[in-house]
């Protein structure tokens, strides 16, 4: 545990200061409270901790369940806690069969296709409903998948992906979505890993208007899991356009068969839904970081499908009446909590877009919205980043109106939160910011939108039932309005939360309770601090301000600088788009911050934005994290989903390697960054030494979500 000396007291990392300031609170609107779901302060009362578990029976008692549990929650087996035990039910049927008696010629999915020029496809209720019948039944007959089994979908965001997944869940199977961005390899994988012996994948898709082949990564995949000991019996191939083969890969004979082929003959099929015990694990959701093996994320069906039926109500404010649209992937968390079980839970309309946020123009997002009459949105800080500097003046062009609007996957700098609320929100919606990742299953920190205000750069408190705290090293508090940052943690089990890592229950104990459990023998839960990973601080009020990845923080000279402080401040800079912080090795002072930035159209690099970043972090932050190098750089790094790669920019800032960049959307940029840096450096005398074999593990891990 690392010990500073300052002003005269030795201080552990996790007692630095933060240094961000508050921001004002903005509120939501009469008309907005008027229609919410929860506008009745009581609502934190009946979640209170004197309440708990008891109290999410209110988020269980929005489904149908087949067989009513007898245990609320069982901690008989700590950390592996069971909720709602001897409750029955199938999540397929909560999502689909139950809507069919109220709404069934309502959309359930509106998708819009990448291509502009193709009209978007309406998908009600009753379609879904076939159309999940007749692909259970293939998998189940012709595929042979029963209860329990685990089918990996490796898909784009198309129709067929929400279907597959539903399918599964009828049958009782486990459905492992692989994100269509990775790669083979990555699938096969995962496909071993998890045990699957069936594939469903699509021929191609596209995205930012390229044709992509997607078949051609099947191959790889089984053969990736054969090596590592899994055989795939069937590979199910959607086709984009029907009749048309989009991919070069060949069909495997005996392996490889088209699903709009085989269903043919399952073409009005009806599969009883397959009654599950609340704790049947539903999917895995696999989560990796830059090294380990990826860790399977296992989610029940009970819990996890009451949790996020309970959130998207409260904290989406979603009716059955609205169009909600996720801008997010369903390979990634987000998609599966809200935009598939979530949503389909409370019977509303969900919006699905095939392809990229600004193709053909940034104008895109906005039209989508006006045409389909788009209520409710909800994306990453990443997009919202992007449409701001690709078109920063675009929303007002269009005549959509949001009531509420949710950020999700990071946190949200000040600057940014106010072009999304003033801009985008036309200063009507309601915005959420919400804190959670895939381990949770939902939110975690958020503001009930009717009634707790909006606060730039915070999440807000911890959302119903959820008890957070603040820890330091040592496992002792950090307290709120202290103005120190510490390691969040959840002191109690919530339902939505991992049951377990996929086949190694040994590594899920030490990831996440091992650290503050000190007494690995109590049953009692409050002995079970759930380490969330991230770096935090609470406002005197209780708000939570994340700060990053406990490894995205920096430390200068002892003081603790997280990367979204450090670019908020560059944010403030009006020529800039984007920022990104990564860690330097430095002789003197331990670590330095180098910024990377791109700016927005119509501006030229020049030394006098590089002066303006350095003036805006000592200005909003301090001397202490003045940066040695500013880059101004024509584009970051980024992951297909829009994330900018800090690990890889660490590495070209430490004269080190950069990792595995074929998975970035734009690979070709780490070159052109690569020679701009090292030439600049050369130039200014900065010369690379031999990193230590820890330095070069920290700056390999710097920016890893595991």
């Amino acid at each position: 545990m690392a010990i500073y000396e300052e002003a005269g007291a030795s201080v552990t990392e996790a007692q630095i200061a933060v240094h961000w300031r508050e921001e004002d609170y903005l509120y939501p609107s009469p008309r907005f409270i008027g229609q919410a779901n929860a506008p009745d302060p009581a609502v934190r009362e009946r979640f209170s901790e004197e309440h708990f578990p008891e109290c999410f029976r209110e988020y269980a008692d929005l489904l149908d369940w087949d067989t009513y549990w007898h245990t609320t929650l069982d901690t008989s087996n700590p950390p592996f806690w069971d909720w709602f035990v001897g409750g029955r039910l199938n999540a397929c049927y909560n999502c689909v069969d139950r809507h069919l008696a109220t709404r069934a010629n309502q959309a359930a999915f509106i998708w819009v296709p990448e291509p502009e020029a193709d009209p978007a496809q309406s998908i009600t209720y009753r379609e879904l409903y076939r159309r999940v019948n007749e692909l259970a039944a293939l998998l189940r007959d012709f595929a042979g998948v029963q209860a329990g089994d685990r089918v990996t979908l490796h898909l784009p965001m198309v129709p067929e992906l929400p279907i597959a997944m539903l399918a599964c869940a009828r049958l009782g199977a486990v459905h492992s979505e692989v994100f269509a961005g990775f790669s083979g390899t990555a699938c096969g994988g995962r496909m071993a890993d998890s045990g699957s012996r069936v594939l469903v994948t699509m021929d191609g898709y596209y995205r930012d208007g390229k044709a992509l082949d997607h078949k051609a990564k099947a191959d790889e995949a089984v053969a990736v899991a054969k090596d590592q000991g899994t055989e795939v019996e069937k590979v199910l191939v959607f086709r984009r356009h029907a009749g048309q083969y989009m991919s070069k890969a060949p069909m495997a004979e005996g392996r490889d068969y088209f699903v709009d082929d085989v269903i043919a003959g399952y073409r009005g099929k009806l599969v009883e839904p397959v009654s599950m015990p609340a704790e049947a694990p539903l999917f895995l959701m696999y989560t990796s970081g830059t090294t380990g093996k990826p860790k399977g994320a296992q989610h029940s069906t009970g819990g996890y499908l009451a949790y996020v039926a309970g959130t998207s109500k409260f904290y989406l404010d979603i009716h059955p009446e609205d169009t909600y649209w996720c801008f997010a992937d369903i390979g990634w968390i987000t998609g599966h909590s809200y935009i598939v079980y979530g949503p389909l839970a409370l019977g509303t309309t969900s919006v699905m877009y095939e392809g990229a946020p600004a193709y053909p123009d940034p104008g895109r997002p906005w039209r989508i919205a006006e045409r389909l009459g788009v209520n409710i949105f909800h994306t990453a800080p990443t997009t919202i980043r992007m449409l701001r500097k690709a078109g920063p003046d675009e929303p007002a062009k269009y005549g959509y109106h949001f009531k509420l609007m949710v950020t999700v996957g990071e946190p949200i700098e000040p600057e940014v939160w106010r072009w999304y609320h003033g801009t985008v929100g036309k200063r009507e919606a309601v915005v959420v910011d919400t804190w959670w990742m895939t381990e949770t299953g939902g939110f975690m920190g958020a503001t009930l939108p009717a009634l707790e205000p909006m606060k730039p750069g915070s999440c807000g408190p911890g959302v119903l039932g959820i008890y957070p705290a603040i820890y330091d090293e040592e496992g002792k508090p950090v307290e709120a309005g202290s103005g120190r940052a510490g390691n969040i943690c959840i002191r109690n089990p919530w339902p939505g939360q991992l049951q377990t890592i996929w086949g190694q229950p040994e590594r899920f104990v030490q990831t996440y309770y091992a650290k503050y459990c000190h007494d690995t023998q109590s049953k009692d839960w409050h002995d079970w601090p759930f380490l969330c990973g991230d770096g935090a601080m609470q406002a005197i009020d209780g708000y939570y301000r994340i700060l990053g990845r406990i490894d995205d923080v920096i430390n200068v000279a002892g003081h603790r600088l997280g990367t979204k402080e450090l670019e908020s401040a560059v944010l403030t800079v009006p020529e800039v788009a984007e920022a990104a912080a990564v860690p330097v090795v430095d002789e003197t002072r331990g670590r330095v911050v180098e910024m990377y930035v791109s700016l927005k159209p119509g501006y030229s690099p020049s030394q006098e934005i590089e002066d303006k970043a350095k003036a805006a972090i000592e200005r909003e932050i301090g001397k202490v994290a003045r940066p040695r190098n500013v880059w101004v750089v024509p584009d970051m790094p980024k992951t297909r989903s829009g994330k900018i790669m800090r690990r890889v920019i660490a590495g070209i800032s430490n004269f080190t390697d950069v990792g595995d960049i074929t998975t970035l959307a734009n690979p070709e940029v780490v070159e052109a960054i690569r020679r701009q840096v090292y030439a600049e450096k050369s130039a200014r005398g900065e010369a690379p030494r031999p990193l230590t074999e820890q330095e070069l593990e920290e700056i390999k891990a710097f920016g890893r979500t595991e």
